[in-house]
């Protein structure tokens, strides 16, 4: 039953909500496989999806051996989502003789049967480490976290700080490393806490990222008006706890510091069942806007992918308002389950960041942190802050408040300078967001880099053009000068859910995500769908990849794409594709994840280079692209940039990196070759003037010490 009391209504009103509520919530039996439309996945009940976690841990160790993981690797069953048709996607977290994996996360894809389909990894493979003993203590490890910290000033630890001894997978050759916390002052204020990543054998840092992920700008905070509630009545009086949404409990943090706001906490209770009066005057104002925006998070996610609260378990995260003093922001911290609101700073007036698509946003982030758990730096910290603002922004949809209706704009009732934190439509509109995919993604703010995928999502939703979308002004304009119609923000959404779900992880770049969105949209609409093309020139439109052949059948008529694509060949003289690797995997066919932006290694130019070999035992790889056309005049030439290094001692070629064209080696570089940085190659293809020709890079590398090739702005012209 829903039970809901009308803020401005008195006691009389009031209807008692009690434990017997939530008693009787948790105990229905597994609903039934149909669902609304465009969620793909079975509502299960909390015994049901119990049910389906133990079976998920029960086949844990038979998993692992099938996919080859060593016998020092355990999975631990994080997740399970069933499809209509029966068929199960389990996700998992790894361990190395019982340290965390970062970057170890994986999704085993089960049919109806229980038989394997297919493996999502963060990490491909078993992991090799040398050994689990570092040689720097953990003192050491919090020291050079205070010294290396970028994210925050005059970095210190805190009793809230720590050092994890943890296998970090992300790069291409895991290793031993510490995850370290420091506190300093920061964007989000003057307890700002950050991450950093260092290698427990060098102390060089190999990651570092805020902690809390926000939302914060110079805004005027929110009212949502006159809305329902849900309460609770015990004793004498009622207390702001949503029995209907996980026991959902909105606390009075009394300023407490953001890195622990329940330090002075006190729940809101009192004697009537009204709270709040639309204004700062009153402490209950701010409640009011978050316990409505939770609920209506809630709901949305229950409504449309039957997902029971952050983590599908039908438990309610605290909310605390009133944190710190001063604080422009807002966050969700997975560590203590929780979400934090600021009340804002004389910048916007002293106004609570309680916005609705606010309260989405962070609610959102748990979502984010409980299935993919994208890493909150590079591309993938983009692609987590973006899922934020596309929740955040479907749950603005979704709640229909006549006070705050839905559109594309993030944080429009906070009454920025500008009228906005973000723009979905444009977002490079705010002078630092970007709205097209280029080699600065990996490295600009991931507040910024958001931009890319929340231009995608509304180009996906609403197409081109010059449209009035919840009184606002929007403007979907393409980097490539594309037109076409949106297929709607229903099944966009849906799209984006179940490529976070069931086929991001903690890895995943734009290039993945791209083929995350178009997997997506294959299991839900078809492999030639209208939908899945329109999702391909979306991405397409903010200059990633290219656009699938048009399958025809569209409602929407949209145009063909123009033929010069930015993304087929963005190098004018260049007849490979994507030869700087700016477009990840574009182009190229490798046997391995040899293709990446990782830190742990330098590109020659921009942000992506291919990293071969490296691993100090005996493995082979390949790095190929097909039908190039060389040129049929002049001297046409095969020019790329390589790094070596090594390990190895002495002239003899022990690992080797061959350069094919056609089958027949050209050119041979190997450990013999180590330089201190990027030295350029040239290699004669008249012999092939004029000729449709395969290029190969294969690599070889023996049993014992390790020799890295990083490869960067290949060209053949």
């Amino acid at each position: 039953m829903n039970r809901k009391t009308a803020l401005a209504a008195a006691v009389a009103a009031a209807l008692t909500l009690g434990t017997a509520a939530m008693a009787t919530s948790q105990s229905v039996a597994q609903a039934s496989p149909t669902t609304k439309p465009g969620s793909g996945f079975q509502a299960m009940s909390t015994a049901g999806r119990l049910a389906a976690m133990d079976q998920a841990g029960k086949e844990a160790a038979a998993t692992a051996k099938a996919l080859g993981l060593g016998p020092d690797e355990r999975l631990l069953a994080k997740d399970v989502l069933v499809d209509n048709d029966g068929a199960r996607h389990v996700r998992y977290d790894r361990t190395y003789r019982g340290l965390p994996v970062v970057g170890g996360d994986l999704m085993v894809h089960r049919a109806a049967n229980g038989k394997v389909t297919s493996t999502t990894w963060a990490h491909e493979g078993a992991l090799k480490v040398a050994g689990v003993t570092p040689k720097l203590s953990t003192q050491d490890a919090s020291k050079a976290a205070e010294r290396s910290a970028k994210h925050v000033e005059e970095a210190r630890t805190s009793n809230l700080d720590s050092s994890q001894l943890v296998v970090w997978a992300v790069g291409k050759v895991p290793v031993l490393a510490y995850r370290s916390t420091v506190t300093g002052a920061g964007e989000a204020g003057a307890n700002t806490r950050e991450a950093v990543l260092v290698d427990a054998a060098s102390g060089a840092v190999l990651d570092q990222y805020e902690v809390n992920p926000e939302i914060s700008g110079t805004g005027n905070g929110v009212n949502v008006g006159q809305v329902s509630l849900e309460t609770s009545q015990g004793g004498s009086g009622y207390t702001l706890t949503d029995a209907l949404h996980g026991s959902t409990v909105v606390y009075d943090s009394y300023n407490s510091p953001q890195s622990n706001p329940a330090q002075n906490a006190r729940t809101f209770s009192k004697s009537t069942n009204s709270w709040g009066n639309g204004s700062t005057s009153s402490r209950e104002s701010a409640a009011v806007d978050a316990s409505y925006g939770l609920a209506k998070t809630w709901d949305f996610y229950k409504n449309t992918f039957n997902r029971s609260g952050i983590r599908n378990d039908g438990r309610g995260a605290p909310a605390y308002v009133h944190v710190d003093n001063q604080l422009l922001n807002a966050f969700y911290d997975d560590s203590c389950f929780c979400m934090s609101f600021g009340d804002g700073s004389s910048q916007n007036g002293n106004t609570p960041l309680t916005a609705l698509d606010v309260s989405g946003h962070e609610m959102s982030h748990g979502v984010t942190a409980a299935t993919a758990n994208l890493n909150y730096s590079g591309e993938s910290g983009g692609l987590n802050e973006a899922t934020s603002d596309i929740f955040g922004t479907m749950v603005e949809f979704y709640a229909n408040n006549s006070t705050d209706p839905g559109d594309y704009y993030i944080g429009e009732k906070l009454h920025m300078g500008n009228g906005y934190l973000r723009r979905m439509d444009n977002p490079a509109a705010d002078g630092n967001s970007l709205s097209c995919y280029s080699s600065r993604a990996g490295s600009v703010d991931v507040h910024y880099s958001s931009g890319i995928a929340n231009h995608f999502f509304y180009l996906t939703a609403e197409g081109t053009g010059a449209k009035t979308i919840g009184g606002l002004s929007h403007n979907g304009t393409p980097c490539n000068g594309d037109n076409f119609n949106g297929i709607g923000k229903d099944k966009a959404a849906a799209i984006w859910y179940r490529a976070l779900t069931t086929y991001m992880t903690s890895t995943t770049n734009y290039s993945s995500a791209r083929t995350a969105t178009l997997q997506a949209a294959a299991d839900l609409y078809g492999a030639n769908s209208q939908e899945r093309y329109i999702v391909s020139k979306a991405w397409a439109a903010v200059s990633l990849g290219t656009a699938l052949p048009d399958p025809g059948g569209s409602t929407g008529s949209p145009s063909p794409s123009p033929s010069g694509s930015p993304t087929g060949n963005p190098n004018p003289g260049n007849a490979l594709t994507n030869g700087d690797f700016e477009q990840g995997a574009t182009g190229w066919t490798q046997s391995a994840n040899d293709i990446t932006n990782s830190n742990q290694q330098t590109p020659h130019g921009g942000s992506w280079y291919a990293w071969m070999m490296g691993y100090g035992s005996a493995n082979s790889e390949t790095l190929a692209q097909s039908n190039i056309a060389v040129p049929a005049t002049g001297s046409p030439k095969l020019t790329f940039w390589l790094k070596v290094t090594t390990a190895e001692t002495g002239t003899t070629p022990y690992d080797t990196l061959k350069v094919n064209v056609n089958g027949a080696t050209l050119a041979t570089y190997s450990n013999a070759n180590a330089s201190a940085g990027y030295v350029q190659k040239t290699i004669d293809l008249s012999a092939y003037r004029g000729q449709t020709v395969n290029l190969q890079f294969a690599g070889q590398e023996d049993a014992y010490l390790a020799t890295t090739f990083l490869l960067d702005d290949v060209g053949i012209g």
